[in-house]
Parts: structure tokens; sequence; C-alpha cells
């Protein structure tokens, strides 16, 4: 089965081509990180013009350079939301009508479900049932997957999401855009010389929250006399070094109580490097398995959409 998968839900426009039987074989990204950075932050209206401006031609280049007609495809997987709702409209437009028009399916996919389960475009992938740790831009979820379709939430943001308080804490220290990203190089530049709480580390439960952490980030910086690069660096380290903690404690907690082996870990800060490294760390002192995407399958990208679509089709022609 061929199945073309389009991500439109925010600021970038994934494209991907995805066979049943060998995988994922072709995906392209047009990044929106320019067009949004003279503003802070994703301006919708805009991000909305960019992905009419880029998916059909995007199509039309990736479906040429791998020799793939149009009409072989079988389906046609699209992020149906979470998102930004101009984009979406995008996408989900251009999907409906080009599946019509072929008479082929198309499948609509949950955005967070594409990043649930992008660790299996790996060939070593997870078998379920397995635990997730979700960390994308705007969700901070512990989930139980058992199968295709059958999740649940163990544990979810009370208030901001990882994600955001990378972005925040990252405008608070004076950081382009993306801020994440930006921040996470700094910490490696930094040491330890300032300590920040860890929200809900000793709680029972595995929800999250980061609303406290980024006020305790603001505080600590109204309190420098000078905001100096070395500062900043210092301040980037203890912020990630209490976020990443939190997230791997709630992991291993989680872990504990389903007993299972196996934890995926995606969405962009999965991306982060000191959140894998103490991850894999821990895995080899307790036993289980960590499963990562790629770098590119971190953020939103077509080829999660696109396997997810494939996924849910191979499900539906079983029942």
């Amino acid at each position: 089965m061929l199945v073309l998968g389009i991500e439109s839900s925010c600021d970038e426009t994934g494209i991907a081509i995805y066979d049943s039987d060998k995988g994922l074989l072709a995906h392209t990204l047009h990044s929106q990180i320019e067009l949004h950075s003279n503003y802070g932050g994703v301006v919708p209206e805009l991000a909305s013009r960019d992905h009419i401006k880029y998916i059909i031609p995007l199509i039309d280049q990736l479906l040429k350079d791998n020799s793939i007609a149009i009409n072989s495809l079988d389906a046609i997987a699209y992020t149906s939301g979470p998102g930004l709702s101009g984009a979406l409209l995008v996408g989900s437009s251009l999907a409906e009508a080009l599946a019509f028009s072929l008479n082929i399916p198309s499948i609509p996919v949950h955005h967070l479900e594409g990043h649930l389960l992008s660790p299996m475009l790996e060939e070593d992938k997870p078998s379920f049932p397995f635990l997730a740790l979700l960390v994308s831009g705007g969700h901070t979820q512990l989930i139980d997957v058992k199968n295709i379709g059958e999740y649940k939430i163990l544990g979810d943001t009370l208030d901001d999401v990882a994600g955001e308080a990378f972005d925040k804490t990252a405008k608070l220290l004076g950081l382009g855009y993306p801020g994440g990203s930006a921040l996470s190089e700094l910490a490696d530049k930094g040491t330890f010389k300032f300590e920040l709480p860890k929200p809900l580390l000793k709680s029972h439960a595995l929800n999250f929250s980061f609303s406290g952490l980024k006020t305790a980030v603001l505080t600590l910086v109204k309190k420098q006399e000078k905001l100096t690069n070395e500062v900043k660096a210092d301040i980037a380290f203890a912020f990630q070094e209490s976020i990443t903690d939190v997230l791997v404690s709630k992991s291993i907690k989680a872990l504990e109580e389903t007993g299972y082996k196996s934890i995926v870990v995606s969405g962009g800060v999965g991306a982060n490097k000191k959140l894998r490294d103490k991850l894999n760390s821990h895995s080899k002192k307790e036993n289980f398995k960590v499963f990562f995407p790629k770098l590119e399958f971190c953020t939103d990208n077509g080829a999660m959409i696109a396997l997810a679509g494939c996924l849910r089709a191979h499900l539906s022609s079983k029942k």
C-alpha cells in the first residue's frame, strides 16, 4: 500500500510517501522558521498562506524525484488536528480533494498519534504494548500505548508544557526563535551554578507542571546584577537539568506502574540531547529499552503522518 502523507498543522509543510512493504520511500519538509523569526513566534495567517504557496509544488517535486505516478497512490493521509485551524484547513482540503479525484481513501490522522508512532519509522522499532513520553510543542503526556488506536493517558500537564517552558525561558534569556533548540545549545556551555525547582518530582501522580519553573527562572534572571553570556548559560544549564530530571523521573515511575520494559520518546523536546542521555543511562541501569525517532522526525513531518495513515488503513482492512 502506497500512502501520501501531508502535515500542515503549524509552521512546517511536510510531505512523505510510505510503502507498507518497503517502509518510508521519501519525504521532504519546508520550514517557516525564517518567515516567523521576525515576530518571535508563529503568525497563524502567514503560516496558512505559506502552506498554500508550497504544498502542491512539494508534492509534485517529491513524486517526480522518486518516479512515482500520482495515480499509483492507494491512500492520502493528512493531519486533522490539533493545530492552527487555517494551516490544518490547507492540508485537509487538498488531501480530501486529491483523494476524491483519484478515487482513493483519505485518512485523517491525529497529530499526536503521528508523533507517538514516529519511532516506528526506524528499523529498530518498539513492539506493542509500550509506554510513550510525548513531549511536543503543545503537549507533555505519558501514554499507555496498547495498540494502534488504543491509548490511555497516564499523565498530563497541569499548565505549561515542556516545549512551552523551553521557549519562554529562551525568551527570558534573550535567545532567538525557535527558542527551545537555542536554549539547549546554550545549556551545553553552562555549569552547575544555580539550582531551580523540579515541579511535582516527588508527587505520586504522573502529571507535570512547568509554570512554576518558568517563574523561578524569571525571578533568577531579575536577581542577576549582570546577565552575561556566562550567567545565561548557567541559568540555561540549571533549567535543562530541572526539566529533564522531572521528565525522566516521571517516565521511570510510569514504567514501574505499567510493568512495561519499553518507552518511546517523541515530539520536539524528544530531540533534546540531555533528555536522551539521561534516559539511555537509566535504561542500562534499570533494564528497560528506550526508542527515539531520528532527530528529523522529532519535529512535525509528513513521514509520521504517512506511517500513521498506513497503519490505520491496515487496521481497518482487518476489521
